[in-house]
């Protein structure tokens, strides 16, 4: 929802640009009512759900067994400016409580992750726990994390993010390196988040994140 906020916002000015006023205008106002049912339907309380399944049960919810909080509403909250501005801080708090890890130098997707709920989110349960999108850090979502922190002003945090992201940190030593598997010089699609192979990293040399990690930088 935030994202496509973002989007809208990009596109409107286009449209407009063309002369195409009526597509410009049905935008924006599905924009508003889209910002206002997220943050009308969207707040937990300390941080912004992920969704709702078709039965209504919401997903990324303080309640939920698995998956309490997911990193992407709460970067998106920041990044689409639609966020409220004082919620944003606070769940961006949440994140870096709840997810950023600097033991293992991740940031993970979500926590925890999915396993035996009886709910179907999709094809992320279909990878084993703390594997990939399924708790794990998705560097895409992790990136956008550091970003977001940026766009606050708090540089410190954005810092501290950007540091675990970067793969050179993942080598500093034999063992390091030995323990993170991959190469250190080229950003990893994701990193490992639980059990045996958590902060192994995975999928190098294929990931958008990449570009992203230059925007951020």
């Amino acid at each position: 929802g935030w994202f496509l906020c973002a989007t809208i916002d990009a596109f409107a000015p286009l449209a407009r640009a063309r002369g195409d006023n009526a597509r410009a205008d049905a935008w924006v106002a599905h924009r508003n009512a889209v910002a206002a049912a997220l943050d009308r339907s969207g707040w937990d309380g300390a941080w912004y759900r992920r969704g709702y399944f078709d039965d209504g049960t919401p997903l990324g919810s303080a309640g939920s067994e698995e998956c309490r909080i997911d990193s992407i509403g709460q970067s998106w909250s920041v990044l689409s400016g639609e966020g409220d501005e004082q919620r944003s801080l606070k769940a961006m708090d949440a994140v870096m409580a709840e997810l950023v890890d600097p033991d293992q130098h991740i940031v993970r997707l979500f926590t925890p992750p999915l396993e035996r709920t009886a709910q179907d989110p999709g094809y992320i349960k279909a990878y084993p726990p703390g594997v990939r999108e399924n708790g794990g850090q998705y560097t895409h979502a992790a990136t956008w994390v550091a970003l977001a922190f940026a766009e606050q002003g708090r540089a410190e945090e954005a810092w501290r993010v950007f540091n675990m992201l970067n793969p050179v940190s993942h080598a500093g030593s034999r063992e390091a390196a030995e323990h993170y598997r991959v190469e250190p010089y080229v950003v990893a699609a994701d990193v490992y988040g639980a059990r045996d192979k958590l902060g192994r990293g995975d999928w190098t040399w294929y990931t958008g994140s990449a570009g992203w990690m230059y925007r951020l930088l």
